[in-house]
């Protein structure tokens, strides 16, 4: 008897059949790393929305595409390991499965990595019968030997099983139809339930009767619900009854059943905390004897271990990581001077038209100081000096993703963080953190533990995001790279740049441990990092994903920043209060203190009155030292090097602006995001008090030992 039930089309059965409705909704689920979002990106192409679930921090995408004149709305899950536990990302992939009532969910899997992929269906095919297996990568599987029996896979499973190559859309057409069939019931999947140990199977038979009958819909829960009650999940209960308005635990003939079922596990020595440890085991042996009956591997993949063992050694491990960022910061820095002097020109020629065309409207004169010599000058500068870097940057470092290099990072710098008594995930997030740490923020999420992933919030901004990446690059070109070594000045900054990023994965560490100690006492978890295979990346993708999701993003939210704060400098660098501008009277008041720290006082307001963005730090800068209350669009780093020299800077004065600039409170953004994430206004002040009073500690620390030694 077949396990998956397909209705004959013939037009005798056709005609008979109910009129069927042309709108479907789609699950997407699947394990980090198995090509789900390729499939996703393929299937909806530009018709996609990316939001927050409801009442989570978790973004969820969802898209919509047509086929056979049916319109299907896909529901991009987050990717997770399992349901079974309570990370953020796993209930809500959990939820929308049980209670989201898709018409059919699909589950991707790594064709390279099917027997730990398996354990994610097996626990699906426990929620819903409507399961369609989607096997990816299969090129990489051929490269690797790997041959997969598709027939023996859905007879083992009793759901369809579809082979694609996600990069390849041709090869989703068979995906497309298998999913139209099962929604329209043309193909009914009959999912294999795994058998647990024979008292765990009698205390699910007692339970069901009872539990279906409390069920008014979802029904087909039953078998899974009683799973949970036996082996006690407060969290997934409680999840339960809050999307299907029943109080389980409250039913006095379930409350006594649980009550039987606990004492008869006791008796037969199995305690109530191993239950779910056997529920998972009966999990991983199905998983493993649908692998071994199904998969051939005719070669061992040896390449990519030969250079995990080089990549990931304790010895060239960090080295190379090490020479990798070194390499993609000398060529952001090398690159970035000819677009950037490129574009000032631009802006330059376009701003005399400006000029002539407001005198010639008889615009008054504050009216074009403020948009000119304010907003406009502010806007351009940012534009100038942050779009060339970035749009370098940020595709080399969508690269290494795309390679499947960062993950090796983080497992480098895994053990490192368990040490500090914090979670390996930390530096995942601590990756996130470079691109922007109010994103880096957002991907704490992933860790389990409050109090792990309250330390890598709190510690997120200690490394530098892409705000602050052309500052330090502009100020480590001029002083470190133009004074130490005027012939090497790029290789220099790129050394020194990337010296002040293992400033910052020091201060994380450092932190953290310090967290771990005192306020956030507590060992850290155990957790599996996977290292994905190494992947051909695709070129056209990264540039999509680099330019419009990262480069534009972070430009669009710049520039909408520089506006207001544009109006915001100019007015305080014009309104005079007496013979000094309201800025003059900020920077006087803040220049003894400033003074200790080895900076003066038009810095330190420049850092103040940047909070809503780091970008605008330097043009403020600018503006202070030129007194004219305008700002000029320079050309080059010489040019803004000459105006800093002749304000006073020294080398150690630059040392100390690279190190506040990487050590200072998180911008506006990413303290906002902190008070979302937490819940807590108070650890968002932490967060900003925490990198501020390390700044400004190492900041006074090196200006006395440089005074004491010179």
């Amino acid at each position: 008897m077949k396990a998956i039930k397909r209705r004959q089309n013939d037009n005798k059965s056709q005609n008979k059949q109910p009129l069927k409705k042309h709108k479907y909704t789609v699950a997407l689920a699947g394990n980090p790393n198995v090509g789900k979002s390729t499939v996703f990106n393929n299937l909806t192409g530009m018709k996609q929305h990316t939001g927050n679930w409801p009442g989570k921090t978790v973004s969820v995408a969802s898209g919509k595409y047509k086929y056979n004149e049916r319109e299907f709305i896909l529901v991009d899950t987050p990717g997770t390991y399992s349901i079974m536990s309570n990370s953020e990302e796993e209930e809500i992939a959990r939820d929308y499965i049980c209670f989201g009532n898709p018409d059919v969910t699909v589950v991707v899997l790594d064709a390279t990595s099917l027997e730990k992929n398996l354990n994610l269906v097996c626990q699906i095919m426990e929620i819903t019968d409507k399961v369609i297996i989607c096997v990816n990568l299969l090129d990489e599987a051929k490269k690797k030997g790997i041959s997969i029996d598709f027939k023996e896979l859905e007879e083992r499973l009793g759901v369809p099983v579809v082979g694609v190559i996600a990069r390849k859309k041709k090869t989703l057409i068979k995906l497309m139809d298998t999913i139209q069939k099962v929604c329209e019931k043309e193909i009914i999947p009959k999912p294999n339930k795994i058998k647990y140990y024979p008292y765990i199977e009698e205390s699910v038979e007692k339970l069901d009767e009872k539990v279906e009958k409390m069920l008014i819909k979802n029904k087909q829960l039953s078998r899974w619900i009683c799973l949970k009650l036996i082996d006690g999940d407060k969290k997934i209960l409680k999840s339960i009854e809050k999307n299907l308005k029943i109080n389980l635990l409250n039913n006095k003939e379930i409350k006594t059943e649980l009550e039987e079922i606990k004492d008869i596990l006791n008796f037969n020595g199995i305690k109530q905390e191993e239950v779910k440890n056997s529920m998972i085991s009966s999990i991983i042996f199905k998983a493993e004897n649908v692998y071994k009956d199904t998969v051939n591997i005719k070669k061992e993949n040896t390449k990519n271990r030969k250079i995990d063992k080089i990549l990931t050694s304790k010895i060239f491990g960090i080295p190379l990581m090490l020479g990798f960022l070194g390499l993609i910061l000398w060529i952001t820095i090398k690159g970035a001077n000819y677009p950037s002097e490129w574009l000032f020109k631009i802006f330059n020629n376009l701003q005399e038209i400006l000029v002539d065309a407001f005198e010639y409207l008889h615009v008054p004169i504050w009216l074009k100081g403020v948009v000119i010599d304010g907003i406009y000058r502010t806007l351009t500068w940012i534009i100038a000096v942050m779009l060339p870097p970035m749009a370098i940057f940020f595709p080399l470092f969508t690269l290494l993703e795309d390679l499947g290099f960062l993950p090796r990072i983080a497992f480098n710098l895994d053990k490192f963080f368990k040490k500090a008594g914090s979670s390996g995930k930390q530096a995942l997030t601590m990756c996130m953190g470079f691109g922007c740490n109010s994103c880096g923020v957002t991907g704490c999420r992933i860790i389990d533990s409050p109090r792990e992933k309250l330390i890598s919030i709190l510690t997120n901004a200690f490394v530098p995001c892409n705000g602050r990446f052309p500052f330090l690059i502009t100020i480590s070109t001029i002083f470190i790279g133009g004074i130490v070594a005027s012939k090497n000045a790029s290789i220099i900054s790129s050394i020194a740049v990337l010296c002040i990023i293992l400033i910052g994965i020091f201060m994380t560490i450092l932190i953290s441990k310090f967290l771990s100690k005192t306020i956030l006492k507590g060992e850290s978890s155990s957790f599996v990092l996977e290292l994905p295979p190494y992947r051909k990346p695709q070129i056209g993708q990264v540039l999509v994903r680099s330019i419009l999701d990262r480069t534009l993003f972070v430009l669009g939210r710049a520039i909408a920043i520089a506006v207001p704060a544009g109006l915001v400098i100019w007015l305080f660098a014009n309104v005079y209060i007496g013979e000094s501008s309201i800025l003059t009277y900020i920077a006087n008041f803040l220049n003894p203190f400033a003074q200790i720290m080895g900076l003066d006082g038009y810095i330190l307001a420049a850092f103040i009155l940047g909070i809503p963005a780091n970008e605008i730090v330097l043009p403020i800068i600018l503006m202070g030292y030129m007194g004219s209350g305008t700002l000029v669009n320079l050309e080059s780093t010489t040019e803004i090097g000459q105006i800093l020299i002749q304000n006073g800077w020294t080398l150690i004065t630059a040392i100390n602006v690279i190190l506040f600039t990487l050590l200072h409170f998180p911008c506006t953004t990413t303290l906002l995001t902190i008070k979302k994430e937490t819940g807590s206004i108070k650890w968002s002040i932490i967060a900003f008090l925490l990198p501020t009073i390390c700044g400004v500690v190492l900041c006074m620390t090196t200006n006395f030992v440089w005074n004491l030694i010179i």
